[in-house]
Order: structure tokens, then C-alpha cells, then sequence
């Protein structure tokens, strides 16, 4: 059993390690609060004492990072705010459960020490994450490796492997340094460094190798941040005030690409009144470009989407989003968790998910890759319209989280997604962090949070693929595949 000092340690390392994600983003002390668990777990002799472990890393880490899903469901869900408290730990305690079981798991493990710190550990720390975002659906908020984005060595491996990979390369270095820093010989201690500098010394060589190329002219743009209350978007007596706000904040922005958040008309397309839609679409076609628009479509007689419409230009065209999020916008298994629909109110929580074979849209001299919010936590999915796509935009509407760290943890997201594809990435958000990202993770500009107001700018499009674009997450999950089979081997053959 693991004393309470040892407990609280591992809870302390898990809270601080949220500090090198967004928006402080020293991302040190996610490699460091890594590391700090790993030697902790190290240190147990019993599957019990390192699940518990684990578990106070993961509860003191999750509690920290993802305290905002209180926000949204006692402010904007209108929970009961100690119901509300109590779903927020329990989801958190759940998501405790994955670096619980990397401890157990490794202090049962019949290898060495060494064994145990720079491969299992690694590889189940990995594994586990990997699991996290996808099971029931993925929540892979959070994942280590985005902790490393933009400023860190380790986001030249982004283009090869991806997050995980960059996650697994993190947890390496965190593995080597538990591994020399226990032993406390000057020789391990030697090596381990030498380690964690050759993982340091190649990412940081990879990120001067351009993996795409600049394609065609540069498109003037405009992203819009309407700062609509969320308690106030839905209601009826507000729609005419939301949308000439968005006209005259259109109107007033001159470029060649106007592209506003997630359902930021908020209303139907079907009862989007025809005057809007041609003084919208006029707009954009006067300037020889086009607006992309956050609307549902569809309707609640029938199927209906959380869309990106275009209109100006180009022939009217539209993305459905695909990965919704499970009780904010579906209710999975209905006859049994349909009773949440009378807990949180929830307005247009029954979306229907869009075809996965959809497109690029052609608009403003690009072909745009678009996503929508919840969506660019999905590396292997964003790159399913690549390498055709020469842009990635992302509309959210993140104000169900009010002023807290999703927000700058998600654009964190959007940085990851623009190193893995070699692409810029526009966001247009309703309340923040509205930004211009460029094919290297840098947030060139960005909107102040809960303010309305423009961003505007030049952007690029880029042409061919990064590695990661052409094969994902497989070359990582083999390389996994073979570690794992080689440990188990190592297990059976153990007297």
C-alpha cells in the first residue's frame, strides 16, 4: 500500500503537469510530472499500489485540466451545481482509470527494471492514451503529446507521427529520466541524458524540413467572433440582433474569405430568411470570394446537421459534421440514457452524423478542409479530405465552457493538426480563441477572448503530404504491435 505522501506526490505531479499544456504552455513540466509518475510507479511492488498510483496522477491531472466540463453543465446545462460537481468528478475518476491501469499493470510485469522503465512503461502510457481517444466515442483531450506544441523539440516529429507518436517520444524521455535518476549510477545517469538529447536533437533537425509546398496565390480572410452569450443564442427574441451583428461585422471586414463560427446563424438554413441569404451572399460575391457559415440544416422533422454552408462565388456548398459529441449533440442508446435529455437542456441535441467520404469545399481560391469544433481532436480523421485540401478551418462555439482552459487547450489542438498536415488552420470561434495558425503550429494572431470582433489576414495554401497525412496512426500503432509482442515473449519465457 502506498503511503499517503507517495499519494499525494503522484496527485500533485498529475496537476502540475496540466500546466505545460495551454495557455501557460511550459511544456517542461508535462515531461517532468510524466517523469515523476513514471519513477513512482517504479517504485511499487504490487499491482494495488500501482493502480492507486496512477490513479491520484490521473485524478489530480484530469480534475485540473477538464474542471470546465463543470462549467458546462451547471452554468450553460442548468445541472444542479452539486449534481453538477458530482458528474464532473466521477468523469474525471473515469479518466483517472487509464493511468491507473498502466500502474497496475507495470508493477505485475515479470521484467527488469530497466525493462520496465524504457519499454513497458512508455508503451502502456501510450497505448493507454491512444485507447482514451477512442473508446465510447474518444475523448483524447489532453493527450501528453500536445503538451509539446509549438515550442518544444518534440513538435518536429508532429508530421511523421502525430500525436501519439510525439506522445510516445515523451514518454520515452520521461522513462529515461525516471530510469537514470533511480538507479543513481553516473553511468545510467550518463546515458539517460544522452537519450533524452538524441529525442531532443532529431525533433528539433526535423522541424527544418518542409514537408509541403506553398500552392497557388494567397487568400485574404476574415474570421468572425460574434460573442454571442450561449444563454442567449437560442432564444427566438435574439436571432434578428445575431444576425445583422454578423452582417455588418461581414460587411466591415473586407476579404476574400469571411468565415464565421459554429452554428453562429443560429437557425435552420431552411428558415434562414431569403433576404439574409442573398445580402450575405451578395456580400461575398461583390468582393469576388465566399462565406463559410455555422448553421444547422436539416430540420427537427427529419434528419438534421451541424453544417458549415458556403455562400458567394462558388455553387452553394456544404460539410456535415461527422464525430459528434456523445450527450452534447447525440444521445447514444436512447431507450437508456435518454432520461438526460430532461437533466440538461441541451437545445439541438439529437444532430445526425455526416458521410466520412465528404470533400474539401472550394471556396475563396482554396480547397478548405472543414471541421467543426469537437472535431480537430481527431488527427486521423481531419486527414481523411488530404492531401487534396490545401486549408484546414475549424468553427467552434466553445462558450458552453465560459472562461476557462478548453478554450486554449483546443486551439492547442488545431496547432497539432496544422504540424501533422503541413496545412494552415483558421479558426472562427463564438467567443475564443479565435486564430490564424500557419503550417508550423504558430499562432501567428488571435482574437481577445469574449470580444466581438474580426481577424484578419493573408493566408496559404500548401500542396502534398506530410508523412502522417499518408499513413496516420498505423506506422505508430505497428511499432507498438511489435514492442508488445516482444514483451510478451520476454514474459512467457521468463523461469
Amino acid at each position: 500500500m502506498p503511503s499517503l505522501r507517495t499519494l499525494a506526490a503522484s496527485l500533485a505531479a498529475g496537476a502540475l503537469g496540466v500546466a505545460g499544456f495551454a495557455p501557460l504552455g511550459a511544456w517542461p513540466l508535462a515531461a517532468a510530472s510524466l517523469a515523476l509518475l513514471f519513477a513512482l510507479l517504479l517504485r511499487t511492488a504490487s499491482s494495488r499500489a500501482g493502480f492507486l498510483v496512477g490513479f491520484a496522477w490521473g485524478l489530480g491531472f484530469f480534475l485540473v485540466g477538464v474542471s470546465w466540463i463543470y462549467v458546462s453543465l451547471s452554468v450553460y446545462g442548468d445541472m444542479m451545481p452539486w449534481l453538477a460537481a458530482l458528474a464532473t468528478l466521477l468523469f474525471c475518476a473515469f479518466l483517472a482509470l487509464f493511468p491507473a491501469t498502466v500502474g497496475a499493470v507495470q508493477a505485475r510485469w515479470p521484467g527488469s527494471f530497466g525493462l520496465r522503465a524504457l519499454l513497458l512503461l512508455p508503451l502502456l502510457w501510450s497505448a493507454s492514451e491512444w485507447l482514451r481517444g477512442w473508446i465510447f466515442s474518444g475523448f483524447p483531450w489532453l493527450v501528453i503529446g500536445y503538451s509539446q506544441v509549438p515550442g518544444s523539440p518534440l513538435a518536429g516529429y508532429a508530421p511523421l507521427v502525430g500525436v501519439y507518436g510525439v506522445a510516445s517520444l515523451l514518454a520515452l524521455a520521461a522513462g529515461l529520466a525516471a530510469w537514470g535518476v533511480a538507479v543513481r549510477g553516473r553511468a545510467a545517469l550518463a546515458w539517460a541524458t544522452v537519450g533524452i538529447a538524441a529525442i531532443g536533437v532529431g525533433g528539433q533537425a526535423l522541424r527544418g524540413i518542409a514537408w509541403t509546398t506553398p500552392d497557388g496565390a494567397p487568400t485574404s480572410v476574415a474570421l468572425l467572433q460574434g460573442n454571442v452569450p450561449q444563454d442567449m443564442k437560442w432564444r427566438p427574441e435574439n436571432i434578428r440582433a445575431t444576425l445583422d451583428a454578423y452582417y455588418r461585422m461581414a460587411a466591415a471586414s473586407p476579404a476574400q474569405l469571411v468565415v464565421l463560427p459554429e452554428t453562429a446563424l443560429p437557425l435552420f438554413e431552411t428558415d434562414l430568411p431569403r433576404a439574409d441569404r442573398t445580402l450575405l451572399a451578395e456580400l461575398a460575391r461583390h468582393r469576388g470570394g465566399d462565406l463559410l457559415a455555422g448553421m444547422p440544416t436539416g430540420s427537427l422533422d427529419g434528419a438534421y446537421y451541424n453544417s458549415v454552408v458556403s455562400l458567394g462565388t462558388a455553387p452553394s456548398q456544404r460539410y456535415h459534421k461527422v464525430h459528434l459529441v456523445p450527450f452534447g449533440e447525440y444521445i447514444p442508446q436512447r431507450a437508456v440514457w435518454g432520461w438526460v435529455l430532461d437533466v440538461l437542456h441541451i437545445p439541438l441535441s439529437d444532430f445526425t452524423r455526416g458521410g466520412i467520404d465528404q470533400r474539401p469545399l472550394a471556396v475563396g481560391g482554396q480547397r478548405v478542409a472543414a471541421n467543426v469544433c469537437y472535431e480537430d481532436a481527431f488527427g486521423e480523421e481531419i486527414i481523411r479530405q488530404l492531401p487534396e485540401a490545401s486549408v484546414l478551418i475549424n468553427v467552434s462555439n466553445l462558450a458552453w465552457f465560459g472562461d476557462s482552459l478548453a478554450p486554449w487547450q483546443h486551439a492547442q489542438m488545431s496547432q497539432m493538426r496544422a504540424l501533422e498536415t503541413g496545412r494552415m488552420m483558421l479558426r472562427a470561434t463564438n467567443t475564443g480563441v479565435t486564430a490564424i495558425i500557419d503550417a508550423q503550429g504558430r499562432m501567428l494572431a488571435h482574437l481577445p477572448m469574449f470580444a466581438a470582433g474580426s481577424l484578419t489576414g493573408s493566408i496559404q495554401g500548401y500542396a502534398g503530404s506530410t508523412p502522417y497525412v499518408r499513413w496516420g496512426n498505423a506506422p505508430v500503432l505497428a511499432v507498438w504491435g511489435v514492442l508488445a509482442a516482444g514483451l510478451l515473449i520476454a514474459a512467457f519465457r521468463r523461469p
